[in-house]
């Protein structure tokens, strides 16, 4: 753990007036100001994707066409300046600028004006391509609810597990399927052995397409484990997920984590009474929550 009596440097100081108070309200959520502004952005982004969406229905774009297009540019306004604001109030634009929540921010507006100087010419590109990048804008959710993070974090502590888990399915699947490429044969469409791959992955997974089925007694008997098996495969990825996400709920109440953000590397969940960043060891702003006034500008 940090010293707090170590000497803050000179570029470490924390953020003061208007942009202390536009930090804490954009990139925190422990207080109220901060709170109404991830959810006014969460219904924005959420109208967003809807007009996205409505506009490629023909139908309601002939109808609706000139409205939808103004929706759209009041949406690409506002994320534009929200896009600014970030900017403004962090220490080190360029590293927010480069990080994966400022690339989404950034791609979520710049279709909209890439269209303005490539129109639907054919020679160029179909603006109905850059229509279809807006729908990143979904990505910008996981920046405003917490439970986005918490189970990336858990996917991201158990990916090493679920690699494992695939890596046996791929094993298991390669050789049923060879095995049914020797029992049924080319004769009952089982042509190849990546054909034959391919069916054993539809049916231990349970899909099952129906375009090669097993004609003989042994294939069928094949086939009914596998599908009896699947089950308990898709059951596999859960239980891991779900432990994790137990373990990481344990570590969380035991830390009791908030949203505060560092300055310097916008990492989030620092305990309420830190004072240093736990990932770059930068100092931390005051910490502001629910009911206490934000930092005067």
């Amino acid at each position: 753990m940090a010293n707090p009596s170590f000497p803050t440097p000179p570029q470490d100081k924390p953020l003061e007036g208007w942009r202390l108070r536009w930090y804490t309200v954009i990139f925190e959520a422990d207080t109220r100001a901060g709170r109404l502004f991830d959810q006014a952005l969460i219904a924005v982004i959420l109208l967003s994707i809807v007009v996205v969406m409505a506009d490629s229905v023909q139908a309601v774009h002939r109808t609706h066409g000139p409205s939808l297009a103004a929706a759209e540019w009041l949406f690409t306004l506002l994320f534009t300046a929200e896009y600014v604001a970030r900017l403004l109030c962090v220490r080190r634009p360029l590293r927010y600028a480069a990080s994966f929540f400022g690339i989404i921010d950034l791609v979520a507006v710049l279709p909209t004006y890439l269209a303005l100087f490539f129109p639907e010419l054919h020679a160029l590109i179909d603006v109905r391509v850059l229509r279809l990048l807006r729908v990143f804008r979904v990505f910008k959710l996981a920046a405003y609810v917490a439970e986005y993070q918490f189970l990336g974090r858990a996917l991201a502590a158990s990916s090493r597990k679920i690699l494992v888990f695939l890596s046996a399915v791929v094993m298991v699947v390669l050789v049923l399927g060879t095995l049914m490429y020797v029992v049924e044969g080319q004769t009952n469409g089982f042509t190849s052995i990546p054909t034959s791959v391919y069916w054993a992955i539809s049916t231990v997974t349970t899909v099952g397409f129906g375009d090669i089925a097993p004609k003989t007694d042994l294939g069928r008997l094949i086939a009914s484990f596998m599908m009896l098996m699947g089950w308990g495969i898709l059951a596999v990825p859960t239980g891991i997920v779900t432990a994790e996400m137990a373990a990481q709920r344990r570590e969380q109440l035991s830390h009791a984590p908030t949203t505060r953000t560092c300055q310097e590397c916008l990492s989030e969940g620092h305990a309420a009474n830190a004072s240093f960043c736990f990932k770059c060891g930068a100092h931390l702003p005051p910490y502001q929550q629910q009911g206490a006034d934000l930092p005067p500008s």
